[in-house]
């Protein structure tokens, strides 16, 4: 992704009116002032995390979550969502039929909200909301994978994801594409576009840049 399409995405995100609700939902996925003290102070493990790979929690619109259902139509089996927030999305892709849909989140009280949302729409019985660095979550059965991360952390998300995932997965990114990967589609516009990614057609890709370029080494000859 270039520069200006991150920086349009995020001037969107910051002129955006997430309405009452939306703020309420940021201030209770932040945990106000408290939460921050309780991290920063009690809480030395998440302290490790570095800065760039801290995501910070803005709850999707309705024109992103079905963006990136439109795009996972046809597919069936489980469903992943990494840094799940609030779980809408995992909400959505169960409704839509995807069993086991599980998200993956760090922020313990956006955990304890995603449960509330599953336990008032009287899913939370068919749906899984894990306390677990996605760093260390096992990707290797997963065939349907949702992200929402900033950029910072999808330019170092791509290795796990081409090194775990299986040849038939599907990876949909929501907000923000991943940098160095070529989406086989495209849905939506501006902010709420949502990407998707075929993991067979990502290796060979890969595969064939690397080629292409020991291939110019080996035309370049030895440095002298």
């Amino acid at each position: 992704m270039d520069d200006d399409t991150s920086e349009q995405a995020f001037a969107e995100l910051q002129s955006r009116n997430l309405g009452g609700w939306g703020l309420a939902q940021i201030g209770f996925g932040t945990g106000l002032a408290i939460y921050a003290m309780w991290v920063g102070i009690l809480q030395p493990g998440f302290r490790k995390v570095p800065l760039k790979l801290q995501v910070p929690y803005i709850p999707a619109s309705k024109a992103q979550v079905d963006n990136v259902m439109t795009l996972l139509k046809g597919r069936n089996g489980g469903l992943v969502d990494l840094g799940s927030g609030d779980g809408r999305i995992v909400l959505e892709a169960s409704r839509r039929g995807f069993s086991p849909a599980v998200g993956y989140e760090l922020n313990p009280w956006l955990i304890c909200l995603s449960r509330f949302h599953a336990w008032r729409a009287d899913r939370h019985e068919k749906v899984s909301f894990r306390r677990e660095d996605l760093w260390k979550v096992d990707l290797t059965e997963c065939k349907n994978i949702t992200v929402f991360l900033a950029p910072s952390v999808l330019s170092l998300l791509q290795q796990k994801l081409q090194d775990e995932l299986p040849d038939d997965a599907l990876v949909v990114a929501g907000r923000f594409p991943f940098p160095d990967w070529a989406p086989c589609r495209v849905e939506g516009c501006g902010v709420d576009r949502a990407w998707a990614y075929n993991m067979q057609a990502q290796r060979r890709r890969t595969l064939g840049e690397k080629g292409n370029l020991a291939t110019a080494e080996e035309k370049s000859g030895p440095s002298v």
